[in-house]
Parts: structure tokens; C-alpha cells; sequence
């Protein structure tokens, strides 16, 4: 009698959190697509007419403005061959 009590118990608990379960939240994964007018249409092409317009009118860019291009020289400065440095004898000053 005992065990029918306790599958009935479980059975009453368990038929909420079925419902709970099927239930869930609903999430739309794929929102609606949204077509433009023909007003709107026509508004964004004149907006992208002006802006490609707005483009055309800026300067092209030039050469950057270097305050100390005449004191570097273009070449390349060749690189020193490296030699071996020889320790020097201590004396008997110190090195401040």
C-alpha cells in the first residue's frame, strides 16, 4: 500500500513540472524581415547621392607634414660591424 502511495505522490509531483517544461520561453530565433517603402526607397538613394557627392568635394590627402624631414637624411644609415669588446682594467677611481 505503501509503494502505490509513493508512485501516486510521484505522479502528482511530476505532472507540473512537465507542463513547466513544455512550456518555456519563447524566443523568436529569426526576426521578421521589414521591407522599405518606395518613399523610403527613394529618401536613402537621395542620401546615398549626397553622401557619395560629399565624398568627391574632400581634397585628396597629402604628403605629411614633417617639421624634421630636413635634419634626417633620406639614406640609410649603414649599420656598424660589431667587434669585440675587450674589458678595461679597473683603477682605482670610482665611476659615478
Amino acid at each position: 500500500m505503501k509503494v502505490l502511495r509513493g508512485a501516486a505522490m510521484l505522479v502528482l509531483l511530476m505532472a507540473p513540472a512537465a507542463a513547466v517544461a513544455q512550456e518555456g520561453p519563447h524566443v523568436n530565433l529569426v526576426p521578421e524581415i521589414q521591407h522599405k517603402s518606395p518613399e523610403e526607397k527613394a529618401q536613402d538613394a537621395v542620401r546615398d547621392k549626397a553622401y557619395r557627392d560629399s565624398l568627391r568635394k574632400i581634397p585628396d590627402a597629402k604628403a605629411p607634414n614633417d617639421p624634421w624631414g630636413d635634419v634626417r637624411s633620406n639614406e640609410a644609415v649603414p649599420a656598424k660591424p660589431k667587434t669585440a669588446t675587450t674589458k678595461s682594467k679597473k683603477s682605482g677611481q670610482a665611476a659615478n
